[in-house]
């Protein structure tokens, strides 16, 4: 689920056209963090004026939306990972990192329009539509934007996870926790706020799902931006043989840590977390360790092979997706971690199993006893069951919150009646909703769905039906995502 993973988990533009299509969910991590932050003060300041956010006609609704910054680009086209929520994953990218901040006149008075008028008639309770558009003209004349309510600002949150078209685990969308950090604008402070958002999350195991939100881009003075694609990751750390130590997705946000001065400790190991990457405006990037305390990681056993402890394996319980921004009725948000909690299959399938990351499938094969010579002795398949049988063993072991995919299709489909009952169109991305193990096994793989919803006229999207979109970040993100 998560965010996610998390994860994304997230963008409705790729309409489908087969019962089976490409599902490359991750993205190999073929952009350059190093590249990236050599370009951050630059855009931070404004210097490109690129609209973020333009797409497609049919891609975005003007309302709501929790995105990858634009400019990332996965490796292979649609649908290539984190996972986040978030596989988070090949998306299309929407425009630069910092396109012009929240842009003033009627644009996004047009905009708050739309987003106020979702807001009221979900909440008729909120008083006068009328009236808090007069309110809202008012700040974008004296200030060339304005600033939502506390109440419009957690359910621009929720509605974008509501309606985020590559999670599966949305039946939850209205128990996110919205942190309102608006004020958080240095990078030692959003930092801070950070790892609060993971021990906050983390509920000693219980997750919680959660987003932080803070500073929003304004007319002269952009937010702040989070550079790691997620709170917590794994270096990568590259070997003068060509192999690496570590997660291979975690390589360039290494290089990046260790250019900004960042440096490991003697004993390289397979799990070391990373320094959580901030940049703030105008100011060069920053690392900031991230506490213990703030990290909550499950170590791996089987309930039947007992040798499975042997291969060292573990991973951090909450999928925190932190290279995303919000969007709502025309202000953005360029920092926004969000989480919902794991689905197993991220971790086991994708984050240890793939064979671009940790590639644990044929050192399991070997200690199994299966012949490796020929795929069709199915090594592969009973490999990677029997990791996902331990993800799921050791979190439930531990009591650290985790789905499985066959319980977390049924209860997707649930979301999808209930969304349909109250009139809201449900997008869903069919190579995201499916997951990668079993998966004709799931009741998600047997029926299509609203990759992209066009609106009603040629202009926008209709705001009570499409609302809000959660793409996963096209910036390499672990493996998962968060799942949700």
């Amino acid at each position: 689920m998560g965010a996610s993973r998390k994860r994304n988990i997230f963008d409705p533009r790729w309409p489908l056209t087969s019962r089976s299509p490409a599902r490359s969910r991750r993205p190999g991590r073929a952009a350059d963090l190093t590249a990236l932050a050599a370009s951050v003060p630059c855009e931070l300041t404004g210097r490109h004026a690129d609209a973020a956010g333009q797409g497609r006609a049919d891609a975005a609704p003007a309302g709501v939306r929790l995105t990858a910054p634009a400019g990332s680009t996965g490796a292979s086209g649609p649908g290539t990972h984190p996972g986040t929520l978030a596989d988070l994953v090949g998306l299309r990218p929407e425009g630069r990192n910092h396109g012009p901040a929240s842009e003033p006149g009627p644009d996004l008075l047009a905009r708050a329009g739309e987003f106020l008028a979702l807001f009221h008639a979900e909440h008729p309770e909120a008083g006068s539509l009328r009236d808090r558009i007069e309110q809202v003209r008012g700040e974008i004349g004296t200030h060339g934007t304005y600033r939502h309510t506390a109440a419009e600002l957690t359910f621009a949150g929720q509605v974008a996870w509501r309606n985020s078209a590559r999670c599966i685990g949305r039946l939850y969308w209205r128990s996110l926790r919205v942190r309102d950090r608006r004020q958080v604008r240095t990078a030692a402070d959003v930092a801070a706020e950070s790892f609060e958002h993971l021990r906050t999350a983390t509920n000693s195991g219980r997750i919680r799902p959660v987003i932080t939100v803070f500073a929003p881009d304004a007319p002269g003075r952009p937010g702040p931006r989070i550079l790691s694609p997620q709170l917590v990751s794994y270096a990568g750390y590259e070997n003068a043989d060509g192999t690496v130590t570590g997660d291979p997705a975690g390589v360039p946000a290494t290089r990046l840590a260790r250019q900004l001065g960042w440096r490991p400790g003697p004993d390289r190991g397979r799990f070391d977390v990373l320094p959580l990457l901030v940049a703030a405006a105008g100011e060069r990037p920053s690392w900031h360790e991230v506490p213990a305390d703030a990290v909550l990681e499950v170590p791996l056993q089987h309930p039947d092979l007992d040798w499975f402890a042997e291969l060292g394996l573990r991973w951090y319980a909450v999928p925190v997706i932190s290279d995303m921004y919000l969007e709502a009725g025309g202000i953005r948000y360029p920092a926004a971690p969000f989480n919902g909690w794991y689905l197993g299959t991220e971790i086991g399938s994708r984050d240890l199993g793939d064979t671009g990351r940790y590639n644990q499938l044929p050192e399991i094969a070997a200690r199994m006893g299966l012949s490796t010579a020929s795929d069709r002795t199915l090594w592969k398949d009973r490999a990677v069951t029997e990791l996902n049988v331990a993800v799921l063993h050791s979190f439930g072991a531990s009591g650290v919150t985790i789905t499985d995919h066959h319980t977390e299709s049924v209860r997707f489909l649930k979301h999808l009646e209930l969304e349909e009952r109250q009139g809201r169109a449900c997008p869903a991305d069919w190579t995201w909703i499916v997951p990668p193990a079993a998966s004709s096994t799931t009741p998600v793989f047997h029926r299509y769905y609203e990759a992209a919803i066009r609106p009603p006229s040629g202009r926008h999207w209709l705001p009570g039906v499409a609302g809000a979109q959660v793409p996963l970040p096209t910036r390499g993100l672990p493996a998962s995502s968060a799942s949700s």
